[in-house]
Parts: C-alpha cells; structure tokens; sequence
C-alpha cells in the first residue's frame, strides 16, 4: 500500500543519468526544474500536481531517483563511521525520495487511469526496478551495518518502534537474499527481473482481456431485464466501440458478472458467463497459461533458493499465519461448512426453476452457474419479499458517500469532510475532500474514483499518494477506487448493496492510512502484514447496515423519502442470504491459490496443464461445486499475480478478526465516540509499528475465536 524502501521500490539496477542530464547544465537543471517529480509537490499536503505531471516525466525521474538512491545507499554502505541507528537505519528511511514520489504517482496511475505510453513504461522499468531492488538488498557491505545493528539493537537506546524497524530491516533484507553467495544473488536477480516483467505482462493481459471479451449484442430484445439506464450504458458503450446499433455488456474481472442477475434470457446469461471464464485460457495474444506456468516455476525456484521448500512458505513465514499448515487447516475447516450451505442454497434455486418452468409449461433444466445470481434474486425475492431493484433508487453514490460513509466515520470519530475543487484532478470523475479531525485540525487530503472505466484495473482498492510519518511531517492523501459503471450523462448513479458495503469496506482501510500516527515511513498506515491488512477495511462495513447509518443515507434519490421500515428491515434480515455461495466461491479462489503456491519446483505443470492443475485442485480439496465456479480462475487471478500471492486467504483469515470486532463493538454499545477513539488509538493509528495480534490484543482484549465469523456468514459450526 506504501511505496517504502523495506516493501520494495520496486527497484532497479545501476543505471546512467538519464540522457537529458548528458547536456549542458542549464538545460538540465531547467528539465530538472520542470519536472514535478524532482521537488515534494507544493500543494496542500503535497498533494500530487496531476495538472503538470506528463507521462514524460516518469522516465527521466525514474531514472534520475534511481541514480540518486544508489549513490545514497552507496555513502550509507561505505560509511566510515561505526554503524548507528542514525546513519544506517535512519538514512535509509530518508533515501530515495525522488523515486518514491514518481512510483507511487505512477503505479497508481497505472491501476486507476492507464494508457498506451504509461503501459509501456511499466513493462520497460518493471525490470529495471526488480533489478534496483536487488542492488540495494543484496549490497553485502549495507547488510553487514544492519547485521551489526541487528545484533546489538537491545543496547542502541532506542524505543520500541526504533527497535522494531531495525528488526524489520534485517528480516526484509535476509528474506531478499542477503545472506546467499554471490554465484546464488547473481542467480536470484535473474529471477526477480524475470518475475517482474512476467507479472507485467500478465496484469497487462488480464485488462486487455476484460475488453476485448466483452459480450456484443444485436437485439435490445435480448436485454430484457435490465433497466433502461442500464441499457442506454450497453448502448453507449457500443457506440463507443464503433458498434453504433448494437449493445456492449462489459466485463468486470471476477467470474461472476452482476448482468447476470437481471438478464432473463438464459442463452445470453450463459454467453456471458462463458465470455468471462474463458479469459485469459482462450488463446490469442492475451492468453496467460504460458505466463503463469513459468511465473509459478521461477517462483518455486526462488523459494528454493533462499532456503524454502515452497513459495508459500516463503511467504506465510512474514504473516501473521507463519505456516501453509495454518492456513490449511483454517480453509478445510470452513470448506464443508459452505458447500454444504451452497447445495442447501442450490436446491432452493432448483426447486425455484422447477417451478417456474412447470408453470411455463416447459421442461425444466439443471441448474447452472450462468442462473445462480438469476434465480437468488427472485428466491431472494419470495423470502423476504424484496429485490436488488427495489433498493437500488435509495442508495444514490454521493448520497451513500456522504451521508453514509462519512456519516458513520463522522459518528464513530468525530470527523468532518469538506469538498474542494481547486486541487488537480488525474481524471474528471474524481473528487477530493479536506478531512478534519474532531478539533478541527486537518488529518488528511480523501480521492474518490469511484467509477469503471477501459483504462481502469477490475476491483476496488485503497492506495495512498502521500504517506503519514512523523520522521517527515507528512499528512496522509489516500485515495478509494471502485468500480461502478457510469450512467448516461444526466442519470442518477444507483448502487447495489454490494457496491454499498464495498464503499464503506474501501473506506476502512482509507481510515487506517488516514489515521496512521508512526514515526518511521516504513510503518505508515496500511504497511502491515496482507492477512491482516483486510482487517480494519472488514470492520467498516458493519456500519453499513447499522439502523442510525442506514437511515441517514438510505433515501430515494427523486423524493428524499427515507427507505420504509419494513425494507430495511428486509435487507437486515437477509443479510446472511446466499452466503453458502459468497463463501464456496472466495474459498474456491483461496484454496486454489494455496495450491499454486505449495508446489516444489518439479511438480509445476506446462501451459497445456494449467487449466487441468486448476480442477484438479479444486477436485482435491472438494471445492469443486459445478454451479460455484472460484471467484477467479487461475488465467485472470490478478490477486495471486501481485501483492497477493499465496495471500488471498487473508481475507477469510481477517475476517475471523473482524467477526469478533464487531461482536465487540455491539457488545459496548455500537457507534459511539467512545468505541471509536478506542479503535483509532488501539489499532488503527499504529500501522505496522506493532506486532498486528498484539494490536488485535490491545484493542478487543483477548485472542481471536473462529465462531463470531461462522455465525456471520451463517455457516454451520463444521462436525468434529
């Protein structure tokens, strides 16, 4: 989440002065001077000049940052000076601050607002950036500082966060390969360059994919069931697409697409469905089964390499989780619970088709995945007497964002949001707000880029452009991204529930930047482990469907009515409807990743092999339920391409966490001041500059049990 040294710059090696600093010294120092990347930005809490950042400028800071570090990391290294906190530790912490500013502004950019130029300088640096990593973690002169700092840290006179970064420091660079031989870094380096300009390559695909496999349709007769708004998109976008007449469905990156719910003809519902988990394993230039079978090889290696039988037990050793065992054993615990609650659910559904059929006087048909959300909303529908179309109208985006979101975040801490339109926007479709603390004063600068678009990643995140540390001064500006499709020009942004509690579960992990009161960078806000990261974000949304929030901001958008009683009622009820689904699915993907990870080197399959790597996987762990296909299938599982290898359990593993934080919260009355100062001081303005089960400790009082999550999502306590 943040762009600091110890969690990888992303790094690259060696490198000249970029070319421009070859000419005369005024034309250097004029381009220098020209470029926003070479200064903090002047701004309001240094937020980022998107009016003056061209994509030209990434190259040459890139390129200059990396020099600068080097030659920093070089004095730190060749320091004459006996090893002190001060001039090792510290000055680390203080390098590379040129590159820091172009990468994060960069990466995000790439996530939120890609294009051809921005494309090709990830795939150019990614590399060049791996290889600055390496220059930096497998310098033998800086490790021996640290190992000597390391070893005598009890006796530096330092407090607790000074002792734990000069710990963290020493774990990063010996999991870098600090202590290989150099025949062995030489070998490593090759690999992490490999690795990074594959995952490039991959992520590329996977959002040329989602374009390129979106569903063309002919007849708007085929889209009966959607809603007018949402056929007007489909038509805009086609047009668009140079397809005017004709109707686009574009895709999201889950398995699941949400058309599915609505669309009443099944031919078309499967077409969908079957454009979706083809991508990525159809063929043509952007099939990923080549890449992810040399991915999962070198990764394997690597991890052999540095001393680990799999690459998840490399990781899981820097998680809260420490073992692939604990992770197996929390997975195959819940796995029966939720198939068992997915084929109750699918029998209500098939018994729902029967019906409906019979009633046609039809012959009815098997249930398949393409009816699963179909027939959910119209069982959905006869028990509890409400839809998704019936809640949408009250749930408008500003209106959710503002008197929901902010309202609970303003209940809980005492904050207060203003909107402002004089800072610089990456994209129109922003907006940003000036965050207070209760006593006025500022505590951050909130993006929110909450609509899809071609040139957008799949999914929700939070990142941060500027990162909270005391070392700096810095304040921190976050930024949320969602995913919502756009309404023609005029028309009212109407969510689902879905989009709902995403928005408030992105806003969790936007507060634990925001709140992020550290010394050090490498600490700031979000910079904990990645099972535990998903943590506060999970929290969030209880507040979503908390009686006072849902109140505030569950309004019809044309007469600001409040939504009845009774419905919202409704939607409390059901809120563990269909979670046998909701759990089958995310554990498909959970476990499937487990198996990728937990493979040596000789048992990773070709190209041809991985489709069939993946059912056998999910056959082995009993996981394969036809009609609940993984939320991601292994050729668009981005998750496991990046930060979330061998971590996509983390969520489930959070959430175990979040189950018993909100029994917490209820059981200490709810949406108070009280509970939230508790939280903010506790856990949420720590970062990473405490053990994170010690910060779960401190604020619930006691140790996580696993039956607060199986009440929440409605899953039967599994047999002994």
């Amino acid at each position: 989440m943040t762009t600091r040294l110890a969690l990888a710059l992303a790094a690259t090696l060696g490198l000249a002065m970029p070319a421009y600093s070859q000419t005369a010294a005024p034309t250097a120092e004029a381009a220098k001077a020209a470029n926003p990347f070479f200064a903090d930005s002047p701004l309001p809490l240094h937020y980022p000049q998107f009016d003056k950042i061209k994509d030209a400028d990434f190259a040459p800071a890139f390129d200059a940052g990396m020099a600068e570090q080097l030659k920093e990391i070089d004095a730190i290294a060749n320091n004459g000076a006996a090893p002190s906190f001060d001039n090792t530790i510290l000055a680390m912490e203080k390098s590379g601050r040129v590159l820091d500013r172009a990468q994060t502004v960069f990466y995000n950019l790439v996530g939120a607002d890609t294009n051809d130029a921005r494309e090709k300088l990830q795939a150019d640096y990614s590399g060049k950036f791996a290889a600055h990593r390496d220059a930096i973690y497998l310098n033998g002169k800086l490790f021996a500082r640290i190992q000597k700092l390391y070893d005598q840290r009890a006796d530096l006179g330092l407090d607790a966060e000074g002792v734990r970064l000069v710990e963290k420091y020493h774990t990063d660079f010996v999991r870098a390969g600090a202590k290989l031989s150099d025949a062995d870094k030489a070998t490593l380096k090759g690999m992490n360059g490999q690795l990074a300009k594959l995952g490039t390559q991959f992520s590329q695909n996977v959002l040329a994919e989602v374009n390129d496999s979106a569903v063309v349709v002919d007849d708007v007769k085929q889209l009966d069931g959607l809603t007018d708004q949402q056929i007007a998109t489909a038509a805009d976008v086609a047009k668009a697409r140079g397809l005017a007449g004709k109707y686009v469905l574009t895709l999201l990156n889950t398995t699941g697409q949400p058309a599915e719910s609505q669309l009443t003809d099944r031919a078309l519902r499967q077409r969908l469905h079957e454009a979706s988990v083809s991508r990525g394993s159809r063929g043509g230039k952007y099939d990923n089964r080549e890449l992810i079978a040399t991915i999962m090889k070198l990764r394997a290696d690597r991890a052999k390499l540095l001393g680990y039988p799999d690459h998840a037990t490399y990781v899981l050793e820097d998680e809260t989780a420490k073992t692939p065992q604990a992770v197996n054993a929390m997975l195959g615990k819940l796995a029966p619970a939720a198939v068992a609650n997915a084929q109750r659910e699918a029998a209500d559904l098939q018994a729902m088709i029967d019906q409906e059929q019979k009633a046609k006087g039809q012959p009815t048909f098997q249930l398949a995945p393409w009816d699963w959300s179909f027939y959910t909303e119209k069982v959905r529908t006869a028990k509890y007497n409400f839809d998704e179309s019936q809640l949408k109208p009250y749930f408008e985006l500003t209106n959710v964002l503002e008197n929901g979101v902010f309202y609970a975040a303003n209940q809980l801490y005492g904050l207060t949001f203003k909107k402002r339109t004089d800072l610089p926007l990456y994209h129109p479709d922003t907006t940003v707000y000036d965050v207070y603390n209760a006593d006025g004063t500022q505590l951050a600068i909130f993006i929110a880029d909450m609509y899809a678009r071609d040139s957008k990643r799949g999914g929700a995140w939070m990142n941060s452009y500027v990162s909270q540390s005391g070392m700096t001064g810095f304040k921190p500006v976050v930024a949320n991204h969602l995913n919502i499709p756009k309404p023609p020009a005029g028309q009212p942004t109407l969510l689902t529930w879905d989009e709902v509690t995403t928005a408030f579960h992105e806003f969790g992990h936007a507060l634990h930047g925001m709140f992020s009161n550290v010394q050090y960078p490498y600490f700031s806000g979000t910079s904990v482990p990645r099972d535990f990261v998903e943590y506060p974000s999970q929290v969030n949304e209880m507040w979503a469907d908390w009686p006072s929030v849902l109140k505030n901001y569950a309004k019809h958008y044309q007469t600001g009515e409040a939504m009845p009683q009774a419905l919202l009622d409704k939607v409390i009820a059901a809120s563990k409807f269909n979670q046998g689904f909701a759990t089958t699915e995310y554990l498909g993907a959970a476990m499937l990743d487990q198996r990728w990870h937990q493979i040596g080197t000789d048992k990773v399959p070709t190209a041809d092999g991985v489709m069939k790597f993946e059912a056998d996987a999910l056959a082995a762990d009993k996981i394969d339920y036809k009609p609940v296909p993984p939320r991601y299938r292994t050729p668009y599982f981005s998750h496991i391409m990046g930060g979330y290898s061998a971590g996509y359990y983390a969520y489930i593993w959070s959430e175990v966490l979040d189950a018993n934080s909100v029994e917490w919260f209820k059981q200490h009355g709810g949406l108070t001041r009280e509970n939230g100062d508790h939280f903010r001081k506790t856990l949420l303005s720590r970062g990473g500059s405490v053990d994170a089960m010690k910060l779960f400790h401190d604020f619930a009082g006691h140790d996580p049990k696993i039956e607060p999550l199986l009440e929440k999502r409605g899953l039967t306590a599994p047999s002994k």
